[in-house]
């Protein structure tokens, strides 16, 4: 070999190297979790939330009481603004934090008396079907709206929080086992009891909506406490506030999107104290309306109240709510008994987020009386006298994992749901917040991996060269 060639050789080879060396400095590292709203992901700041939990019984009433952060109180959901000559809607659901604050914190909890024993192992896991709303991948709402059962029957624009059994196949959203099994399985109790507190659809009248979880999310039987203010046909609101007795017929955009409106302030309509809408009453940009209407609730989904009122103190939300062991609505609520044994499961949405963005918990174990994870003290007088031991439940962000998924070939962990093992027994709280997200970018990662491990073949492939080079070129060979 003459020397020209072996000196293009020995820099032909140090440029590959150099090449290698960068493309593994430039791929490595890099990350490929950033927030995408087009495929409906956002990443909280923070993973995990610490929410407090005290429970307490009499002979005829059950109290939960829940304590968590929030930066600010989220006492709004979506409002009516009048801007040049029209009222618009402003706090429609997005992907995080809807930008103007427009979504009330909400704290929900799931109950279950042993007739969904997957539960008590893999919490709301199990209720996160196929096809669910604000997914990357989810089913359009015209198609659930034409669904026969979900859209025509029980008026489903989305696919929300269903049981696996409910399903002929889990994979197919559309697959609803027929009416007449469905109506078995809730008479077996083959439903979850759902305690839902909204910080404006229901606090301000001291109630907290009563659902269920089964073929879908459900109200409970009966009227719900909160209905639409907005007239389609007149393109207006329907109500106003009565400005006799609040001194005001609007709101401000101002005041509403700045925060600057207090719990103690008549911000909400209430059916009965508002008055008709007057098109007349010489409306000014910014005038601001709720788009919900509060009502009294009625029959089971009047069964759970707010003992009280839920307040945000210092940065923190302090709720309690109650309802008879016994409601009378064995198809709508689970029946609590002194020394019974329950599941729980929690969330709280809190920064004016909606959809899947909250935060979610393990499954607990309650006992009335009786050792588990929370246990519900019993006490004679009408209301407890709370001390100060809480139980602290560790919520986390879930991210896009679906019971389908945990079920399926893509996870290493589904030969032990199998097995009927619980998620606590390979998973910690820890790595859930992890794996949440891991979830939601795994092809982005598993594509991010395949480059960093084609740039370290070629980074060894260019050292060999390029010191096979040096050597050719040292012994002159």
């Amino acid at each position: 070999m003459n020397k020209t060639t072996a000196q293009g050789g020995l820099l032909a080879a140090v440029a590959l190297f150099g090449g290698a060396l960068l493309l593994s400095w430039f791929t490595h590292g890099t990350g490929v979790i950033r927030d995408d709203p087009k495929r409906n992901i956002s990443i909280p700041k923070q993973l995990t939330v610490p929410l407090q939990v005290q429970a307490a019984y009499n002979g005829t009433d059950m109290f939960f009481r829940y304590r968590w952060p929030a930066e600010k109180p989220g006492i709004f959901h979506d409002v009516l603004t009048y801007e040049d000559g029209k009222w618009v809607t402003k706090g429609k659901a997005v992907p995080g934090s809807e930008p103007d604050g427009l979504h009330e914190d909400r704290v929900a909890m799931m109950l279950d008396d042993g007739s969904v024993p997957e539960f008590a192992r893999y919490g709301g896991y199990l209720a996160i079907g196929a096809g669910i709303a604000t997914f990357t991948k989810h089913a359009s709402s015209d198609e659930v709206q034409a669904h026969p059962y979900l859209g025509k029957k029980l008026k489903q624009d989305e696919v929300g929080k269903h049981l696996p059994q409910t399903r002929t196949d889990i994979n197919d959203w559309a697959s609803v086992q027929p009416e007449e099994t469905l109506k078995a399985q809730r008479a077996a109790g083959y439903f979850l009891d759902l305690w839902h507190w909204r910080g404006h659809r229901s606090n301000p009248i001291n109630m907290s909506d009563d659902q269920l979880v089964a073929e879908a999310r459900m109200g409970d039987a009966g009227k719900s406490s909160a209905t639409s203010n907005w007239d389609g046909e007149l393109k207006q609101p329907r109500l106003m506030f009565n400005s006799t007795a609040t001194g005001y017929r609007s709101l401000k955009w101002d005041d509403v999107a700045n925060g600057k409106l207090s719990q103690d302030s008549t911000y909400f309509l209430r059916d009965g104290e508002a008055v008709p809408f007057d098109p007349a009453a010489g409306w000014q940009n910014g005038d601001t309306l709720p788009r919900r209407i509060l009502r009294t609730p009625e029959e089971s989904t009047a069964d759970i109240a707010v003992q009280g009122k839920g307040l945000w103190t210092d940065g923190f939300w302090d709720v309690t709510l109650t309802r008879k062991l016994d409601t009378g609505h064995p198809l709508d609520d689970k029946i609590l008994k002194d020394q019974g044994a329950y599941a729980v499961a929690f969330s709280i949405h809190r920064n004016a987020t909606g959809g899947r963005w909250h935060y979610v918990s393990l499954p607990y174990s309650l006992g009335l009386s009786r050792d588990a994870n929370i246990v519900a003290q019993k006490f004679d007088e009408a209301a407890p006298t709370w001390g100060e031991k809480w139980t602290t439940v560790e919520l986390f962000y879930p991210g896009q994992v679906s019971w389908p998924h945990l079920n399926s070939t893509q996870h290493a962990g589904a030969k032990y749901i199998k097995q009927g093992q619980p998620v606590t027994t390979h998973h910690s709280v820890d790595q859930l917040k992890h794996y949440g997200v891991e979830a939601e970018f795994a092809s982005e990662i598993y594509n991010q991996w395949r480059w960093t491990l084609l740039a370290g073949l070629v980074l060894i492939a260019a050292f060999g060269f390029a010191l096979n080079q040096s050597l050719k070129r040292t012994t002159g060979v």
